[in-house]
């Protein structure tokens, strides 16, 4: 009968011996499934780093390399702008029209720009470019607008106080052309 318990109680302490096993090998298992998402979150993390350092690095390179574009200084500021029609085949434009808007050349980094203020209201910008002792200005309306606008603008007599040129205007399928005079604003002084 002692052999019987004995038998007994050596059965019943494996088994008791490999429950707790089965325990700790589960949870172990656990442990090394969050271990290997940490690695793998780890991995991400770094990976998302050495990306950042790349393009850190292209850009100080391409910083370097880029030139900043800027108006000229005889024409780089605030100018008083006159516009009159001088032809038309459109109903928005009369020949003898006249608008007087702030127009102020201006430029980021990368592209030269034009705005046209009106009562403190931005009406317009014109991307820009100087050639040949000419400043060109153009819009060109999205594909979204209602109506399919083109501008261009031509200064080609440049001073420090005054330049003059044309502008002209095609929306969808009429033209209209202006005289462009601006004159410079002065800083006022105290």
């Amino acid at each position: 009968m002692i052999k019987k318990y004995t038998f007994l109680l050596v059965l019943i302490l494996i088994i008791t011996i490999s429950c707790d096993n089965k325990q700790k090998n589960d949870k172990l298992a656990e442990r090394e499934a969050e271990l290997q998402k940490k690695e793998k979150l780890f991995a991400e993390k770094e990976s998302e780093y050495q990306a950042l350092l790349k393009m850190r690095d292209s850009i100080f390179m391409k910083k370097d390399s880029v030139k900043i574009v800027l108006w000229p200084n005889e024409i780089s500021g605030a100018w008083s702008g006159k516009v009159i029609c001088t032809e038309s085949n459109c109903s928005d434009y009369a020949v003898g029209d006249q608008r007087v808007d702030k127009w102020e050349f201006d430029s980021d980094s990368l592209q030269l720009s034009t705005k046209i203020i009106n009562n403190n209201n931005l009406v317009r910008t014109y991307l820009g470019k100087v050639e040949n002792n000419e400043v060109k200005l153009s819009y060109k309306s999205d594909s979204t607008a209602k109506k399919n606008v083109e501008m261009n603008i031509l200064l080609n007599e440049i001073s420090p106080e005054v330049i003059k040129g044309s502008r002209t205007i095609n929306v969808d399928n009429c033209t209209a052309k202006f005289s462009v005079e601006l004159t410079r604003i002065k800083a006022k002084t105290l």
